[in-house]
């Protein structure tokens, strides 16, 4: 790289097109969204865009491979050492929330690749879910284990998980006209976290405990 281009180099305008981007991909998709849209939406224009990213098939692959980045530092990260299971299984929970909370786009932009139905969604499946339900599935499983929590099915608490949290997300516009309030605000958010983890909380609760 030149000294020049180094100079022209401004991490804030890329990720500003990045998250004008995700925006506009989750609600037209990658055949939908227009470059000079997403362009004025970050405050820049299509010179630097093309610049950036090179052409809008490479922005939406740029703007995936942000997404799974983020999720891998939120959620997939090693366990801490001797935290109980049960504590870390809440841990992936609230990482795999917050991430949506930063990006309530997420669950339309994975559902858009999923209808295409492409090798590339394959490898995203590969990558990136089957790794996270395995993640999940085996706390449980370790927390059942020791006794932290009732004997479940690990697997399907996973799911169970992960389709709780993601569900709230790709519903909210949705439910936020049928409730005639915001369901993406700050304040609603945080209501559906102390909801999400007291509902999980006392339906893994061992018997002993729940009766106590």
């Amino acid at each position: 790289m030149t000294r020049g281009r180094r100079k022209a180099e401004d991490p804030a305008t890329a990720r500003r097109i990045l998250a004008a981007a995700e925006q506009h991909f989750a609600a037209r998709g990658l055949a939908g969204a227009r470059t000079e849209e997403i362009a004025a939406a970050a405050h820049a224009n299509k010179a630097m865009l093309y610049y950036y990213f090179g052409n809008k098939r490479r922005l939406h692959r740029a703007v995936l491979a942000n997404l799974f980045r983020q999720l891998r530092a939120r959620v997939m990260h090693p366990p801490v050492k001797n935290l109980p299971a049960k504590e870390q299984y809440f841990r992936y929970v609230t990482g795999y929330f917050d991430f949506l909370a930063t990006h309530p786009n997420y669950p339309r932009l994975v559902q858009r690749e999923a209808m295409e139905a492409s090798a590339k969604f394959d490898s995203i499946v590969r990558e990136h879910f089957r790794p996270l339900h395995r993640l999940l599935a085996r706390v449980v499983q370790e927390a059942i284990q020791a006794g932290e929590i009732r004997d479940v099915d690990a697997d399907q608490i996973a799911f169970i998980t992960l389709g709780m949290v993601t569900s709230y997300f790709a519903g909210a516009p949705i439910m936020s006209r049928v409730t005639g309030r915001d369901l993406l605000s700050a304040e609603a958010i945080e209501e559906r976290r102390r909801a999400l983890l007291d509902f999980l909380s006392h339906g893994l609760a061992r018997e002993r405990s729940r009766g106590r």
